[in-house]
């Protein structure tokens, strides 16, 4: 059986063991929900925002610690405010009475419990769209089987930043980030299968893998989509390569992070993808 305990935090693989009531981890969350900002948003993939936006609630605080993350006054410095699980409630079925397609949890494994009892409990109050897990892929085995065995998730939309753990080392300060994720992605599939939409082609179940290329590290990104090949079907996943990477945060600290990708950069991740027989997903445009 599930034992998640908040004296002694075991909810991500980093299991600080602290009294999160009196005293902070790595992702210096305390024991209520904090939340950054709840909207309809449209910028999602297709299938996720539709045409009537998707229903996001970005989480404050993070258990990556990623050194270019682009919203790190949230991630990082922990803007926002403290809800309680009722509150939480209320808003999902808010989204949900304004036309959003879904409920789109940003950046909530170190609340991952709470939220879930947020889901069961707006369910129990009428919510009837699917729940979107937008994650960075470091999750706990133990979390979604959690979730999987209570069908709390309807559609994982969920990063593979790296492909080797010394860059998820230098870049996010996590050690084992590729075996975590690797296994994640594993249990997702499993828990929900590969994408299906309906017939105006809004998600309704399913993973989407994202991947955002780096600047001048193309074998990170060749490296990932290797990882992918050999674990999803290339012909039925759908990949979301993304070209969005700027400077943020503490980029500048490393000289190849410190700019934009190139047209050339962006390119050469392209056609490695469709080497490695990749046929459904989204690129982006690049300026």
């Amino acid at each position: 059986m599930y034992q998640f305990d908040f004296r002694k935090c075991n909810i991500c693989p980093r299991n600080c063991l602290v009294s999160r009531g009196e005293k902070k981890g790595f992702c210096r969350a305390g024991i209520n929900i904090k939340m950054a900002s709840q909207n309809v948003h449209y910028g999602e993939e297709p299938p996720i925002s539709g045409t009537n936006g998707s229903g996001t609630i970005f989480f404050s605080h993070c258990n990556l610690g990623c050194k270019y993350c682009q919203n790190y006054p949230i991630s990082h410095m922990g803007y926002g405010k403290e809800i309680s699980i009722e509150e939480l409630s209320d808003i999902m079925l808010k989204l949900q009475n304004k036309g959003a397609h879904n409920i789109n949890l940003v950046t909530p494994t170190h609340y991952s419990v709470f939220i879930a009892w947020a889901i069961i409990l707006a369910k129990k109050n009428g919510l009837k769209i699917p729940i979107v897990y937008n994650s960075s892929g470091y999750e706990k085995e133990e979390i979604l089987n959690f979730f999987h065995d209570f069908k709390i998730v309807n559609i994982y939309l969920v990063d593979m930043k790296y492909g080797y753990n010394d860059l998820a080392i230098k870049y996010s300060n996590v050690k084992d980030y590729v075996e975590k994720a690797t296994l994640s992605i594993k249990k997702m599939l499993l828990s929900v299968g590969y994408l299906k939409c309906n017939k105006e082609k809004i998600a309704k179940k399913g993973i989407i893998i994202r991947h955002l290329v780096l600047p001048q590290n193309f074998l990170n990104t060749k490296k990932v989509l290797d990882i992918l090949s050999e674990i999803v079907d290339v012909k039925k996943i759908h990949i979301s390569l993304m070209s969005q990477y700027h400077p943020a945060y503490k980029a500048y600290d490393y000289k190849e992070l410190s700019r934009k990708i190139t047209k050339e950069e962006y390119q050469k991740a392209l056609d490695y993808l469709e080497y490695k027989g990749f046929k459904r997903g989204w690129i982006q445009e690049i300026n």
